[in-house]
């Protein structure tokens, strides 16, 4: 005997499983970590390799008259540990001690600013045209421009930086 689904079983099933989907949607973007930049600057899409000649200081302005301005959260946030395995690659020491070189050898004028929380990046990163920062996906807010890494936006499964 065949069982007939009812409009109300139907319905259920429909918003259990729409659920499951936005939840997992947001679980994912919620662990992402988002790149962020002034609406100025002249990026929307960086791939990991140039994301990560950027965040090192080898790359130092979006053009002629743009320098770039990194800002980076203090120790400890599960976001600079994030980029810190991401992008640099280093320990924390590491990071600390190949800043120190880069401006010992004159490669840098100084090393990147230090943010104390993602609401602190964002309302730099508003004023300042040059500016990029990493932060938590879910507190990105109107007026940055979210950066797509590998032609991905935070949130999407194959997104580099969670």
């Amino acid at each position: 005997m065949i069982r007939r689904t009812r409009p109300f079983e139907l319905l259920l099933l429909t918003v259990v499983l729409l659920g499951g989907v936005l939840s997992g949607n947001a679980q994912s973007k919620s662990n992402d970590v988002a790149v962020v930049v002034n609406p100025a600057a002249p990026v929307s899409d960086l791939t990991l390799s140039q994301a990560r000649r950027i965040f090192r200081g080898d790359q130092q302005y979006w053009n002629a008259d743009l320098p770039i301005v990194l800002l980076v959260r203090n120790p400890p946030s599960r976001e600079r540990d994030i980029i810190l395995k991401q992008l640099y690659s280093m320990t924390e020491a590491e990071f600390k001690q190949y800043w120190i070189a880069k401006i010992f050898r004159a490669e840098a004028t100084s090393g990147p600013k230090i943010v104390y929380s993602n609401s602190m990046a964002a309302d730099l990163v508003k004023v300042i045209p040059g500016a990029i920062a990493f932060m938590a996906a879910r507190d990105v807010d109107p007026g940055l421009k979210v950066v797509k890494i590998d032609g991905h936006l935070p949130g999407d499964p194959q997104y580099p930086l969670r």
